[in-house]
């Protein structure tokens, strides 16, 4: 069960890792909505600044947004 109540994390998404812009401990999956623990933080787009609950969340939101132009 993903479930975070702390403070929500800032992050600016890098190819691979993320630097700590606020300190918090969860983050917010783009298109779901729910809590990231960050030590559960695993898929993200450094092109989108967004991050994802899991890889197939990422993998159709990335397609999603290359269907509309967008990158």
């Amino acid at each position: 069960m993903l479930f975070s109540s702390g403070r929500l994390a800032k992050l600016k998404y890098l190819s691979g890792s993320y630097e700590v812009v606020t300190r918090g401990d969860h983050v917010v999956c783009a298109v779901t909505g729910q809590p990231i623990p960050l030590d559960r933080l695993r898929y993200w787009s450094s092109e989108l600044q967004e991050a994802y609950l899991s890889a197939d969340i990422a993998s159709h939101r990335y397609a999603a947004v290359r269907a509309e132009g967008r990158i």
